[in-house]
Protein backbone atom coordinates (compact mmCIF):
# COMPACT_ATOMS: atom_id res chain seq x y z
CA UNK A 1 0.00 0.00 0.00
CA UNK A 2 1.39 3.53 -0.90
CA UNK A 3 0.59 6.78 0.30
CA UNK A 4 -2.33 7.54 -2.00
CA UNK A 5 -4.11 4.22 -1.61
CA UNK A 6 -3.79 5.12 2.47
CA UNK A 7 -5.30 8.20 1.52
CA UNK A 8 -8.37 6.23 -0.08
CA UNK A 9 -8.35 3.77 2.82
CA UNK A 10 -8.73 6.65 5.59
CA UNK A 11 -11.34 8.60 3.45
CA UNK A 12 -13.59 5.87 2.59
CA UNK A 13 -12.96 4.08 6.38
CA UNK A 14 -13.69 7.90 7.57
CA UNK A 15 -16.06 9.08 5.51
CA UNK A 16 -13.92 11.98 4.73
CA UNK A 17 -13.19 13.46 1.69
CA UNK A 18 -9.63 12.71 -0.20
CA UNK A 19 -8.27 16.45 0.53
CA UNK A 20 -9.48 15.68 4.19
CA UNK A 21 -7.75 12.81 4.33
CA UNK A 22 -4.46 13.66 3.00
CA UNK A 23 -4.33 16.71 5.60
CA UNK A 24 -5.11 14.30 8.42
CA UNK A 25 -2.42 11.98 7.57
CA UNK A 26 0.38 14.59 6.52
CA UNK A 27 -0.79 16.45 9.82
CA UNK A 28 -0.25 12.79 11.77
CA UNK A 29 3.10 11.75 9.83
CA UNK A 30 4.66 15.77 10.64
CA UNK A 31 3.65 15.35 14.50
CA UNK A 32 5.26 12.03 14.56
CA UNK A 33 8.22 13.41 13.09
CA UNK A 34 8.34 16.46 15.57
CA UNK A 35 8.18 14.23 18.13
CA UNK A 36 10.85 11.66 17.43
CA UNK A 37 13.28 14.30 16.23
CA UNK A 38 12.86 15.92 19.50
CA UNK A 39 14.02 12.40 21.01
CA UNK A 40 10.37 11.60 22.19
CA UNK A 41 8.34 8.63 21.99
CA UNK A 42 4.94 8.49 20.05
CA UNK A 43 3.30 5.37 21.67
CA UNK A 44 0.04 4.65 19.97
CA UNK A 45 -1.60 1.91 22.02
CA UNK A 46 -2.68 -1.14 20.42
CA UNK A 47 -0.44 -0.06 17.33
CA UNK A 48 3.30 0.87 17.98
CA UNK A 49 5.54 2.99 19.44
CA UNK A 50 8.05 5.20 16.91
CA UNK A 51 11.07 5.43 19.03
CA UNK A 52 14.75 6.89 18.20
CA UNK A 53 17.85 4.48 19.18
CA UNK A 54 21.27 5.71 19.05
CA UNK A 55 23.63 3.96 16.76
CA UNK A 56 27.56 3.66 18.02
CA UNK A 57 29.94 4.84 15.46
CA UNK A 58 31.59 1.67 13.91
CA UNK A 59 34.17 0.18 11.41
CA UNK A 60 33.21 -0.64 8.24
CA UNK A 61 34.41 -1.37 4.44
CA UNK A 62 34.37 0.46 1.08
CA UNK A 63 32.58 -2.13 -1.18
CA UNK A 64 34.52 -0.87 -4.04
CA UNK A 65 38.30 -0.56 -3.03
CA UNK A 66 38.36 -2.40 0.39
CA UNK A 67 39.69 0.36 2.26
CA UNK A 68 38.63 0.24 6.35
CA UNK A 69 36.19 3.59 6.93
CA UNK A 70 35.02 4.73 9.97
CA UNK A 71 31.17 5.15 10.02
CA UNK A 72 29.92 7.98 12.26
CA UNK A 73 27.56 7.39 15.05
CA UNK A 74 23.89 8.64 14.36
CA UNK A 75 20.35 8.37 15.85
CA UNK A 76 17.86 6.28 13.82
CA UNK A 77 14.24 5.38 13.79
CA UNK A 78 12.57 2.74 15.16
CA UNK A 79 8.98 1.15 15.11
CA UNK A 80 8.40 -1.38 17.59
CA UNK A 81 4.99 -3.30 17.28
CA UNK A 82 2.38 -3.43 19.73
CA UNK A 83 0.91 -6.30 20.89
CA UNK A 84 -2.50 -6.31 18.88
CA UNK A 85 -0.68 -5.47 15.65
CA UNK A 86 1.52 -8.58 16.03
CA UNK A 87 -1.85 -10.97 16.61
CA UNK A 88 -3.06 -9.22 13.39
CA UNK A 89 -0.71 -10.06 11.22
CA UNK A 90 -0.41 -13.26 12.42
Amino acid sequence: MNKSELIDAIATTAGLSKADATRALNATTDAITGAMSKGDVVQITGFGSFVTRARAARAGRNPQTGAAIQIKASTVAAFKAGKALKDAVN
